[in-house]
Formats: C-alpha cells, sequence, structure tokens
C-alpha cells in the first residue's frame, strides 16, 4: 500500500501571487511528479511538453478537514462522482483538473479512473493506488487550518 501526505504548500498562482495550497505526495513523491512522467509523450505529441504535469495544489478551504473531499465525498468534482485532486496554476481549479475516482471502503482508500477535464490522455500507466485507510484519514484530518 502506499502512504499518502496531503501537504500544504506555497505556489505562486496568477501573476505570481504566492498561496497555501493542498498537494497529494504519495510515498513521499509529489503527484505532479507522477503525473508528468505519465503525461509527457501526450504533451509532446501536441507539441506543448510543458504541459505534462503542470498543476498545482487546490486553494480552495473546502476541501480541508473536516471536509470530506478527498473521503468520496468531493467538493470539487471535474464529472459526477470524480474528486478533482489537483488544479490549474491560475488558482481556478476547473482550468486544468486532474481527478480520480475516490473508493472508501473498511479498512482501504484506492483512488482509479483517473483523467484530465479537458485532454483525452491515456492514464493507464498511472496504476491504481490504494491506502490504508486508517493512514489516509490521518493525512486527510491534517489539512485542517
Amino acid at each position: 500500500m502506499e502512504r499518502i501526505e496531503f501537504r500544504t504548500v506555497r505556489q505562486a498562482f496568477g501573476e505570481g501571487t504566492v498561496l497555501p495550497a493542498v498537494v497529494p505526495h504519495l510515498s513521499g513523491v509529489p503527484l505532479t511528479d507522477l503525473l508528468r512522467k505519465v503525461e509527457l509523450p501526450f504533451a509532446r505529441r501536441q507539441g506543448s511538453p510543458g504541459l505534462a504535469g503542470s498543476y498545482h495544489g487546490l486553494l480552495e478551504d473546502a476541501v480541508r478537514w473536516p471536509a470530506k473531499h478527498y473521503l468520496g465525498e468531493p467538493v470539487l468534482s471535474a464529472s459526477e462522482g470524480d474528486t478533482v485532486l489537483l488544479g490549474c496554476g491560475c488558482g481556478e481549479w476547473s482550468c486544468w483538473p486532474f481527478s480520480a475516482l475516490v473508493t472508501v471502503d473498511e479498512d482501504t482508500v484506492t483512488w482509479s479512473g483517473y483523467r484530465h477535464g479537458f485532454r483525452d490522455w491515456d492514464y493507464r500507466e498511472l496504476r491504481d493506488f490504494t491506502f490504508d485507510r486508517a493512514q489516509y484519514e490521518a493525512a486527510v484530518r491534517a489539512t485542517a487550518r
């Protein structure tokens, strides 16, 4: 099983405004880095390699604990049933959303069914991630302000 953290990091949005944003890290690796590797072949084919992994964390306080956004009750959703995990560098998550289906079971939480809101990129290389539910919930609770 993977270990997850939802780190609050300071990121530059829009015209350089630096704000705290929630970025998932899987076993210490930012989700953006994992996506960059998977998306790079598609972005290159489109002539824009810089698009690969070009996400920012989520600004919305609504995704922080006690919200259950990351626990299968999404506050931000690009299509019915999915959970937005990362958004756009402009600060508006819906400009460049990356989402997954978040399935919460008795002992585990699983991410699957990945998609980009505006690109028809293939995420099969990005395997499903399964987390220990207790560790995952502790990570979500750590997002509280």
